[in-house]
């Protein structure tokens, strides 16, 4: 009875404050964070795709504070499993995910009717829903300036490239990286070894191993391992990181890396979702936006090299310049584009040729 008095006279006191009804609850809404839920495709590491994800989740978390709290979920598989742990993090009171990996987009799509009131953000894939968004970054602008240093740093005029699976988005990487390297020295020529995985150190070495041996003296990788890094410097060749500065792992080898930079938008997208603003949308960020940035350049780069690949670096955050402008015709000799013009975006997403210097064929689908 004395508990039931004492409550009467707390909630009458506040009722006549005018702090029942909102400021309570306002101070409660104030305080809870908004949870958030990443899952790696990989191991976090110190390096690579996961790596600069997971960089990008601390980023936000030093910019937003007490606003947020994450969860992170590493090494899942494309597949049921990734279905599942997606699941639990909605489940579990996640209201924003973060889903980082091409093989996660139909799980995703799958999962997300189930939780209308959660965000969901898929990177890299092309299926949107009415509570999934879609981010990616321009890789390929970064491959074409790492294709620029390639071509005036080759001696052998062959270039190795360890790739994880024939999906556009990696072959624009090949593409401009090929188109990069013959913009400098027409003569250059590239040769790709597919290990169909995004994260096995054991077959990405083997391969640099085997580009190597067929006369490639610069090679580079869209795997998530360093392994292709350290194998250009245990053998003294060059090479080019992917996703992260990898020069750590290859201080000769490395002369630069294609760096992916997420923070600036898992915060732009955590402050929407906090203030009710959110709606799915298809983002494709690059240079100009700050998703995409070349570490620094190895000391072994002439410096007329640097200005060059800086000079055009500006080109394309400025929109002067687009690594697949025309003319540009596929390895059999097709014109694909025609001066003058340029590869849409949609163009770009359905890639399946490789473009002239790139030896072989796309493995069949």
């Amino acid at each position: 009875m004395r508990r039931s008095n004492r409550m009467t006279r707390i909630l009458a006191a506040l009722a006549a404050g005018g702090t029942l009804s909102v400021g309570i609850s306002g101070a409660v809404l104030a305080q809870e964070p908004l949870k958030i839920g990443f899952v790696y495709v990989s191991p976090i590491g110190d390096a690579g795709w996961t790596y600069q994800h997971d960089q990008g989740r601390k980023e936000m978390e030093k910019a937003l504070g007490a606003k947020v709290t994450t969860k992170f979920v590493e090494n899942v598989p494309e597949g049921a499993d990734a279905e599942r742990v997606i699941r639990e993090l909605a489940a579990s009171g996640n209201k924003l995910i973060f889903t980082t990996s091409f093989g996660y987009m139909n799980p995703t799509i799958k999962v997300a009717p189930q939780f209308p009131s959660v965000a969901f953000e898929h990177a890299t894939g092309y299926k949107m829903a009415k509570n999934v968004g879609i981010y990616n970054a321009r890789f390929y602008e970064g491959r074409y300036l790492c294709g620029i240093i390639a071509g005036k740093m080759t001696k052998t005029n062959v270039a190795g490239y360890v790739a994880a699976f024939p999906i556009p988005e990696v072959v624009q990487g090949i593409n401009a990286f090929a188109l990069g390297m013959r913009s400098v020295n027409p003569k250059a020529e590239v040769k790709v070894i597919w290990v169909n995985s995004w994260f096995d150190p054991g077959r990405e070495r083997e391969a640099a191993n085997t580009l190597i041996s067929q006369g490639a003296d610069v090679v580079t990788h869209h795997t998530d391992s360093t392994a292709v890094v350290q194998v250009a410097e245990e053998k003294g060749k060059y090479a080019f990181g992917y996703h992260s500065d990898m020069s750590k792992y290859g201080p000769k080898a490395q002369l630069s890396a294609t760096t992916h930079q997420w923070g600036a938008y898992y915060t732009k997208v955590a402050n929407a979702v906090i203030a009710g603003t959110w709606k799915p949308a298809s983002t494709w960020g690059g240079i100009k936006e700050g998703m995409i940035k070349l570490a620094p350049l190895n000391p072994a780069v002439p410096k007329d090299v640097g200005e060059l690949v800086a000079g055009r670096e500006k080109d394309i955050g400025s929109g002067k310049l687009h690594p697949f402008q025309g003319p540009i015709k596929d390895n059999s000799g097709k014109e694909r584009v025609a001066s003058g013009k340029t590869m849409s975006d949609d163009e770009m997403q359905k890639m399946d040729f490789y473009v002239e210097g790139v030896q072989g064929s796309l493995p069949a689908k």
